[in-house]
């Protein structure tokens, strides 16, 4: 069995709004035992929409929709299943005295434009909708071939509606009595440091089409998360799969492993001064702040961050940081000695037990000689020395920043862990 999923609305297809009922739904799907193929965004168009849902039905065993059920004009999505059906749309009595009675709850009289969220494709089923006027759409669809009847969900596009009366109305209709027929389980390791190629070279065979678990890899601002998916017979079975699995890559990408879910670099720098009672300070040039964004969009921040100066210039770099004028000048700005220099003075300014600093980033190849590789440096200072690592660039500047500032958190965990190299 494999599932569908199908938003509707313009404001999606527009890219106005980011669809992530889909998300959500996939990951829902996925914890009952049910992959999904296929996720479809169609504008409010009734003959796309009639054209979409026929496809799903004929290729998925289960297909949720979301979206397309409000009392105006372009919600199609009623009118798109009575035609796809080829049947008429017929009044439920007993949906529309709810949602009357939701309005006079509210001490509001009903539009009459509202009466339209009580029709039902005849053959269908209207899912109660316990937070808003919008009743669901339940239909069992028989289909040639000897094929099960495809099982079909009409939900609200409101995420607050769509996940109650999934979770506890489609939900059930979804799963055998004895529960999925099989599981699926997932877990993500984030790692820093390889390149998406070269973290592949070192997962060789796991990553290999077919395998169970499958492990996939992908890349979000330098950052690779390597994806778990694990299918079985129980929910320990596929946990066991993914256990091994995880030894397995600790074992292959060693130090780049920075953690799991949804830990990013930030998080694991912030455990790790909580847990000594230590503090950093950032100073930053070419990120233009975007170190200490990080570490401040952490809840439990604590004592652990005591703040950021980001000097732009060779003036602000001698005011704020106490950097040499000599050194800038005999060194230039890009460069490791003006780095160390800047995480000295920010330590020293901020009494904080490390300092991170970040020098200029070339915004593109146009501004720097063309025989010359962009970079830019990166620096730690700790009470027992100052240390700078040189950064290549290249790409979208977006990005590289990102990276750049991602590099200069991840120097401060090795550096704490242990695992920092000499070279």
């Amino acid at each position: 069995m494999h599932a569908e999923i199908i938003s509707i609305g313009s404001e999606l297809t527009t890219g106005a709004k980011l669809d992530t009922n889909s998300q959500w739904l996939s990951r829902e799907l996925a914890g009952i035992g049910i992959p999904v193929h296929y996720h479809t965004t169609v504008a409010d168009d009734l003959a796309a929409n009639v054209d979409v849902l026929a496809t799903a039905v004929s290729r998925a065993d289960v297909v949720l929709i979301t979206g397309g059920l409000g009392p105006t004009q372009d919600d199609l999505t009623r009118e798109a299943l009575a035609e796809m059906l080829a049947v008429p749309l017929e009044l439920d009595e007993p949906s529309l005295e709810f949602i009357r009675g939701l309005f006079a709850s509210r001490n509001r009289e009903m539009p009459e434009r509202n009466s339209v969220q009580a029709m039902f494709p005849r053959g269908t089923q209207p899912i109660p909708n316990h937070r808003g006027t919008a009743p669901g759409i339940w239909a069992e669809i028989p289909r040639d071939q000897g094929r099960p009847d495809c099982k079909l969900a009409a939900m609200p596009g409101v995420p607050s509606e769509m996940y109650k009366m999934f979770q506890q109305q489609v939900v059930p209709k979804l799963q055998n009595e004895d529960g999925p027929a099989q599981f699926i389980r997932s877990a993500r390791i984030n790692c820093f440091g390889p390149g998406e190629s070269q973290a592949e070279q070192w997962l060789a065979g796991l990553t290999a089409r077919g395998r169970d678990p499958e492990i996939g890899i992908t890349v979000s601002k330098a950052t690779i998360t390597l994806r778990i998916t694990a299918h079985g017979a129980s929910r320990e079975e596929c946990e066991c799969k993914i256990q091994e699995s995880k030894t397995l890559i600790y074992e292959r990408m060693g130090q780049s492993v920075f953690g799991e879910e949804d830990q990013e670099l930030q998080h694991v720098v912030i455990d790790l001064l909580a847990q000594r009672s230590q503090t950093l300070a950032t100073a930053e040039s070419g990120t233009g702040g975007l170190l200490a964004h990080h570490l401040t969009e952490i809840d439990a921040l604590g004592q652990a961050y005591l703040g950021g100066i980001v000097a732009p210039t060779d003036s602000a770099k001698t005011d704020l940081l106490a950097v040499p004028a000599d050194v800038l000048a005999a060194h230039g700005a890009i460069s490791g000695e003006v780095a160390e220099a800047m995480a000295v003075g920010c330590r020293t300014r901020l009494s904080a037990d490390y300092a991170l600093a970040v020098t200029e980033c070339p915004a593109s190849a146009e501004e720097i000689a063309p025989e010359t590789v962009p970079c830019a440096y990166i620096a730690l200072a700790s009470d027992s020395e100052a240390i700078s690592r040189r950064i290549t660039l290249g790409g979208d500047p977006g990005i590289t920043r990102a990276r750049v500032a991602k590099a200069a958190l991840n120097l401060l965990r090795l550096f704490m862990t242990g695992g920092l190299s000499t070279d």
